[in-house]
């Protein structure tokens, strides 16, 4: 099947969570979750963003700040309702035993293949106080992790380098040293290893309507793992991106450069933004060389699926994406 070389864009996006999948088509979200039971548990809602505003959609720059804050709230509200069903396992299997006269009183929707689809409000997932707390220390120990500690680091340089801009490609390398040890490291973890595979899923899900071909196990199967509008991709852009913004800061207070680095984060990410997203949506052999560096740094965090994991990511396409429709009118292609 060919690499994204003729795939034209869907507008679905995702990304993966525990023992899952997230798939989002505009306002509408689905997570698909493979339960400890076998099961696959869909589980649908709608995010209109921090911005809720068409207008915002159309601001270059400003879009994607938007978008970097609304991939921070809803993918941590995806990963929340993932780890919901496994916190509950014990209920799950408490359930098991309700007699089936009550079973049928629960308002939940059965498809094929064991598929349960539900909507969010039948769950407990979601921004708690305590998920509050952990995404902002996440978010702290990511900035000083990424953005301060190389500033510094890029410092021991200084004895040799003048020049800021060096300087300043210096903190870049050493930012994304730090970045492929730390992917490194977190994929010895067995569950992260499965969830890099999800990530595989989710990719071959969009690869393979995005290049035409119907959504199934076969053609699945056979889509390319990387693709060009991954937050892989976006993450190493904008140390690509920070590297110019940070050589043209020239302050003498150290401090002060380092608070800076932080402010600029949120333009940073609007103008990698930009930069996906004209990667996603163009062929263009200049754009498509531009996006192999994001596509190589892929192999890091996707892996091979089973065909159990394609399957959940297939059902969280179709839970939230008219995927016949799009092939019909992009390809020609009747279903």
């Amino acid at each position: 099947m060919e690499k994204n070389c003729n795939a034209k864009y869907s507008g679905i996006g995702g990304q993966a969570v525990m023992e899952g999948v997230m798939m989002r088509n505009k306002d509408d979200y689905a997570v698909a979750v493979r339960k400890p039971d076998g099961e696959i548990a869909v589980i649908k809602d709608k995010y209109s963003g921090v911005i809720p505003s068409e207008a915002v959609s159309k601001i270059p720059i400003l879009r994607g700040i938007a978008g970097f804050i609304d991939s921070l709230v809803l993918g941590m509200k995806a990963i929340n309702f993932s780890a919901d069903f496994f916190t509950e396992e014990t209920e799950g299997e408490k359930k098991a035993e309700i007699p089936e006269e009550e079973k049928a009183s629960v308002d939940t929707e059965k498809k094929a293949d064991n598929i349960e689809i539900m909507s969010a409000s039948e769950k407990t997932g979601g921004m708690g106080a305590v998920s509050v707390a952990v995404t902002i220390v996440a978010l702290f120990f990511s900035l000083g992790l990424f953005m301060v500690i190389p500033y510094y680091l890029s410092l021991v340089f200084s004895k040799w380098v003048v020049s800021t801009k060096l300087l300043a490609l210096i903190e870049g390398i050493i930012r994304l040293v730090i970045f492929v040890i730390y992917i490194k490291a977190i994929s010895l973890m067995e569950d992260i290893r499965r969830v890099f595979r999800y990530h595989g899923a989710e990719h071959k899900c969009i690869n393979c309507l995005e290049t035409g071909h119907e959504l199934n196990l076969e053609n699945v199967r056979a889509a390319s793992r990387e693709h060009r509008r991954c937050g892989t991709s976006f993450l190493l852009y904008v140390m690509v991106v920070s590297i110019l913004f940070f050589s043209l800061i020239d302050l003498k207070s150290r401090i002060l450069r380092a608070v800076l680095r932080i402010l600029l984060i949120p333009l940073i990410a609007g103008v990698a933004y930009e930069f996906i997203r004209l990667a996603g949506r163009s062929n263009n052999p200049l754009v498509r060389s531009l996006s192999a560096p994001g596509l190589m740094m892929q192999k890091l965090t996707t892996a091979e699926p089973d065909d159990e994991m394609i399957l959940v990511g297939i059902a969280s396409v179709e839970a939230v994406f008219d995927w016949k429709t799009y092939l019909k009118e992009n390809f020609g292609n009747d279903v």
